[in-house]
């Protein structure tokens, strides 16, 4: 078992009302190895001056770590296969909808990864396909969430 932690630090900007509901959603996030990323409410969901469209929002963060956790595991497996990834990359998505009880939810996260392979041994699509399914179902995050996720790589 292992804990992970981020301090997420939030201030009031000088001149700011609050209760009025018209203050920047922007704030950091630092995490426990030390890196510090700029995070704010989508604008799709605030309005722009009150959300910061430069700044990662909490639903790209959700995609992101379930892409980041799949590769991370593909990577792992396919190397004690005695594959030789080159590159790997992922155009994930994530729609924000409503959930069976009518709640906003990420409901369904797709990814796409697409990888390309080097050396004498190649794997075929059955055998992409169960290196990710083998991901998939090795991914804690992806465990841990109820959001719908599919799996679509690109050969």
């Amino acid at each position: 078992m292992s804990e992970h932690t981020a301090v997420v630090a939030w201030q009031r900007l000088d001149g700011e009302v609050f209760v009025d509901n018209r203050y920047s959603r922007r704030h950091n996030v630092t995490f426990d190895g030390g890196a510090s990323v700029a995070i704010s409410a989508s604008p799709h969901v605030v309005p722009v001056p009150f959300s910061d469209p430069a700044a990662v929002d909490p639903e790209e963060l959700f995609v992101t770590s379930l892409a980041s956790c799949h590769m991370l595991w593909f990577l792992s497996l396919a190397a004690k296969a005695g594959y030789v990834v080159d590159r790997y990359c992922d155009a994930a998505s994530g729609i924000l909808g409503r959930n069976a009880e009518g709640r906003e939810a990420i409901t369904v996260v797709t990814l796409r990864p697409h990888c390309h392979f080097s050396g004498a041994k190649l794997p075929n699509p059955a055998d992409l396909a169960a290196l990710h399914d083998r991901a998939h179902h090795a991914c804690f995050l992806a465990n841990s969430v109820r959001s719908e996720i599919r799996i679509e790589p690109i050969f």
